[in-house]
């Protein structure tokens, strides 16, 4: 009897672990967009991610001038909680339609889903009407 309640208490621990680490994710990914928009004042930003079922996960952000020349990309890519974003520079200022052709990622297919995903975010909030600051993020309206 004793056995199945050591059980309980690991499991119980494991859980608490487990939401700490995605609390310590979230707080990050956080702090990333509130960077993004702190830094880029005009523009768009596009988030998309990629389920690994067994494999590794993977979040994209892309911000990308009203020009649509791509000028920030980070990836995060991982199956741990503590995985941060990552600077690609060698896909910053490039054409959002370079990108999008899929010719610079097709070596990786869950980036270029992601990157896909992005994009399309990115395309949605060109076709909403335009406001000030930083478009692509949801804001609460007043």
């Amino acid at each position: 009897m004793v056995m199945w309640q050591w059980a309980l208490l690991a499991l119980g621990v494991l859980w608490a672990l487990q939401s700490l680490g995605v609390w310590y994710q979230m707080r990050h990914y956080g702090d990333v967009m509130k960077g993004i928009t702190s830094r880029y004042k005009d523009g768009y930003v596009g988030a998309g991610n990629v389920r690994g079922r067994f494999g590794k996960g993977m979040i994209v952000l892309i911000v990308a001038t009203p020009e649509l020349v791509v000028e920030r990309f980070l990836v995060m890519s991982g199956r741990s909680v503590f995985a941060k974003f990552q600077r690609r520079e060698e896909l910053e200022n490039i054409p959002l339609d370079r990108l999008r052709s899929g010719s610079l990622i097709e070596n990786d297919p869950a980036l270029a889903k992601a990157v896909e995903v992005a994009i399309a975010q990115i395309d949605r909030a060109r076709a909403e009407p335009k406001r000030p600051g930083l478009a692509g993020i949801k804001t609460v309206q007043a």
